[in-house]
C-alpha cells in the first residue's frame, strides 16, 4: 500500500558560496560557508570540494576526486534536474535521512547541500502510521438468512461472525462499534491496514466458512477510507468504499485513499434477492421522470451487444407506455456483425428512431432524459458528451460497480446478482402497465440479451431469470427466432475453430488463446471461444484475445467461480462479473495482454 508523499517542491538553501571564475580557484576552496554539510560536484561527477560539516554525511577523510554517484547513488542527470526544477531527493547515510538539494554554480559544477531531516521524516512516518483509518463492515445476505433458517440457526451463525469480527478488530487495534444488526463501524491505525493487506483480508475467508444452516454462505463487505486531509474526508471515502463493495456483489474489501482505490476478495457471486419490491419502486420512479421530460435518449455502451440493444428496445417500450407521443431516440453509433440482423429488423419496422452520438448531441434539449443501459461507467457509454447535456440521467445495469460510476444519476438500478440488464428491464416492464405490453421483436431482443449473457442459461441464472424469460415467452418471443440471431457465417465459424485448436493450457487450470488477424466481430468471437474452452475438463478459467477491425485488442475472460476474472480485467481497464469479464486496449497486442494476464493470475493466486 503506497503511503502519501510529502510535497517534493522546496526552496533552495541559501549559502555564502561565492562564484569563482576558474577551476583553479574552485579547487582551492576547502571550506564552504554553509551551516549544512555541503560539497561541490564537478560536471564530470567528481567531488571538487567540501566544507567541514560533510563528515555528518560521509565517513571518509578525503572526498576530493571521489565519484559522487558511487557515494550517494545520485546521478549527474538527477543533480541537473534538481537544480532546474527546484526539487530535492532524499538519501539515507550514517543512520540519518538527508534532503539533497543542488544548484548549478555556472562554473562547471553543482553546489550540493545535505539537510538533515531525520527528525522530520520520523515524525512524518509516525503521523502516517498512526493516522486513523475508518472502516465500515456490512454482513451480506443478512435479511435472506433471517427468512431461510430458524432463529436458533440464525443467532448461532451471526454470533460466530460477530466473534470473528471482534477478534479481527482486536488484532487491528481497532475501536469497533455495532451500529445496526448487520453493520459495524471501526477506527484503526494506518500501519495495521498494511498488515491486513498483506494477509489479503483473511477475515473474508473466515466469515465465508461459517456454517449458516442455509444453502448459501454469509459474507462481509468492507469499505475503508484513508485521507491525508481530515476525518470528514476519511468518512466520505469509507462511505464511498462500502458502496463500491456492495455494488460489486459483496464478499470483498475496498480501500480508498485520496487518489487510489484497491479491491480485495470478491470470491462469491452476488446473491439473488427474492423480493421484487425494488423493481416496483424503480418502475414508478422511472414513470415520473419519463412524464416530466420533453424528449428521451436511450443509450448503451460502445459497440453494443445483444443485452444492450435488447434492453434499449425494452426501455423504449416502457417510455411509450407512459406517453405514446413522447420523442424517444435510441443512440447506436456502430452496429457490429452480431447485431446486424436484429438491428435491420428493428429499422424495417419504422417504429424506432435511431441516431448516432453526433446526431443525438444536435437534438438534445434542456429538459431531456438520458437512460443508460448495460453499463454504469461514463467512459463506456456510446456518447459520453450526452451525459453532460442531460438534465436527468437514469442508469440500469447488472455489472459489478466500478469506480468511474456515472456522476450524480437521478435514478440508478444497479443489481449485480441479475443475469443481464435485459432481466432487470423485463421486471420493470411487468410493473409498467397491462400484461400484453411488448411487440414480438422487443420480447425476442430481450430474451436474446438474457440468453447471450447467461451462455444459454448455463451461468448466472436465478429463479428471477427464468421468471423473466417465461414472461417474455408469454409476450410472444419465439425461441427459434432468437436462435437465428446467434447464427454466424462460415468464416467466423472457421476463426473460432482455429482459435480453439490453438489454445494453450497451463497447470493452474488456465486456458489461453489468440484469434489471429482483425475481426469485425472480435468481441463476440472471443467470448464464444472463451465459453467453449471452459467446457474442457480441468479448466477453471479461460482468456481469449484478438483484434477488432480498428486494431484495438479485445479480451474476454471466463471462469467457473474459483477465480475472480473481474478483478483481473479491471487491472487492464475493463470489468464485468466474477465469472464473466472483458477489457480492451489500444496499447497492448493480444500476445502482450495475455502476458499481462499471466502476471495478474499469479498475483491473485
Amino acid at each position: 500500500m503506497a503511503v502519501d508523499e510529502t510535497d517534493k517542491k522546496t526552496s533552495l538553501t541559501t549559502t555564502n558560496f561565492k562564484k569563482t571564475e576558474n577551476k583553479e580557484n574552485l579547487n582551492s576552496i576547502k571550506g564552504i560557508d554553509s551551516p549544512f554539510p555541503t560539497c561541490v560536484v564537478g560536471k564530470n561527477g567528481k567531488i571538487v570540494s567540501a566544507n567541514q560539516f560533510i563528515d555528518r554525511v560521509f565517513l571518509y577523510d578525503a572526498l576530493e576526486d571521489m565519484d559522487f554517484f558511487g557515494l550517494t547513488g545520485v546521478k549527474l542527470e538527477t543533480l541537473e534536474e534538481i537544480s532546474i526544477e527546484n526539487t530535492y531527493v532524499t538519501i539515507e547515510r550514517n543512520g540519518c535521512i538527508f534532503r539533497l538539494i543542488a544548484r548549478d554554480t555556472e562554473s562547471d559544477s553543482y553546489l550540493v547541500t545535505f539537510e538533515d531531516v531525520t527528525d522530520l521524516e520520523e515524525l512524518r512516518l509516525k503521523y502516517i502510521e498512526n493516522r486513523n483509518c475508518m472502516g465500515r463492515i456490512s454482513i451480506d445476505n443478512y435479511e435472506e438468512l433471517q427468512n431461510r433458517v430458524s432463529i436458533e440457526q440464525r443467532n448461532q451463525a451471526i454470533n460466530s461472525i460477530i466473534a470473528l469480527i471482534t477478534e479481527w478488530s482486536q488484532e487491528m487495534k481497532a475501536s469497533l462499534n455495532r451500529i445496526k444488526e448487520d453493520e459495524f463501524l471501526l477506527f484503526f491505525p494506518f500501519y495495521k491496514l498494511e498488515q491486513a493487506i498483506e494477509n489479503k483480508f483473511e477475515i473474508l475467508d473466515k466469515v465465508r466458512n461459517v456454517d449458516t444452516g442455509a444453502d448459501f454462505p454469509l459474507s462481509l463487505s468492507m469499505g475503508i477510507g484513508i485521507s491525508a486531509d481530515d476525518m470528514q474526508e476519511t468518512e466520505n471515502l469509507a462511505n464511498s468504499a462500502i458502496d463500491l463493495a456492495l455494488g460489486r456483489g459483496g464478499d470483498q474489501a475496498v480501500v480508498k485513499t485520496d487518489d487510489k482505490t484497491t479491491y480485495y476478495g470478491g470470491k462469491t457471486q452476488a446473491r439473488e434477492r427474492s423480493n421484487k419490491g425494488k423493481s416496483r419502486i424503480i418502475a414508478h420512479a422511472l414513470k415520473v421522470l419519463i412524464s416530466q421530460s420533453d424528449q428521451i435518449f436511450i443509450m448503451g455502451h460502445r459497440n453494443a451487444d445483444m443485452d444492450a440493444f435488447g434492453s434499449s428496445l425494452g426501455v423504449f417500450r416502457i417510455c411509450k407506455l407512459e406517453d405514446k407521443d413522447k420523442d424517444i431516440t435510441i443512440v447506436v453509433s456502430t452496429v457490429n456483425k452480431s447485431l446486424r440482423d436484429i438491428y435491420q429488423s428493428a429499422e424495417d419496422m419504422e417504429t424506432y428512431k435511431f441516431a448516432n452520438g453526433e446526431k443525438a448531441l444536435e437534438q438534445i434539449g434542456e429538459n431531456s432524459l438520458v437512460i443508460v443501459v448495460d453499463t454504469h461507467r461514463a467512459s463506456y457509454v456510446d456518447c459520453p458528451e450526452l451525459l453532460e447535456k442531460a438534465k436527468n440521467i437514469v442508469v440500469i445495469d447488472h455489472h459489478r460497480r466500478a469506480e468511474d460510476f456515472i456522476k450524480n444519476p437521478t435514478l440508478h438500478y444497479l443489481e449485480s446478482y441479475a443475469s443481464s440488464t435485459a432481466e432487470l428491464v423485463t421486471e420493470i416492464l411487468q410493473y409498467s402497465g397491462e400484461k400484453k405490453l411488448l411487440v414480438k421483436l422487443e420480447a425476442e431482443a430481450l430474451l436474446a440479451g438474457m440468453t447471450i449473457d447467461t451462455n444459454r442459461f448455463a451461468v448466472k441464472t436465478g429463479v428471477r431469470t427464468f421468471e423473466a424469460a417465461a414472461y417474455l415467452r408469454r409476450s410472444g418471443a419465439d425461441t427459434t427466432e432468437v436462435k437465428r440471431f446467434f447464427q454466424t457465417d462460415l468464416e467466423s465459424f472457421k476463426i473460432k475453430s482455429r482459435c480453439i485448436s490453438d489454445a494453450r493450457f497451463y497447470d493452474e487450470g488456465i486456458a489461453m488463446s489468440i484469434c489471429k488477424g482483425k475481426n469485425e466481430d472480435a468481441q463476440v468471437i472471443n467470448s464464444t471461444v472463451a465459453d467453449e474452452l471452459l467446457t474442457i475438463k480441468g479448466i477453471k478459467a479461460s482468456f481469449v484475445a484478438g483484434r477488432n477491425q480498428q486494431g484495438t485488442t479485445v479480451i474476454s475472460a471466463r471462469s467457473l467461480g474459483d477465480m475472480n476474472v473481474q478483478i483481473i480485467m479491471e487491472k487492464l481497464g475493463g470489468g464485468g462479473h466474477l465469472t464473466t469479464a472483458g477489457a480492451q486496449s489500444d496499447d497492448l497486442s493480444p500476445d502482450e495482454i495475455l502476458e499481462k494476464v499471466k502476471e495478474l493470475v499469479l498475483d491473485i493466486s
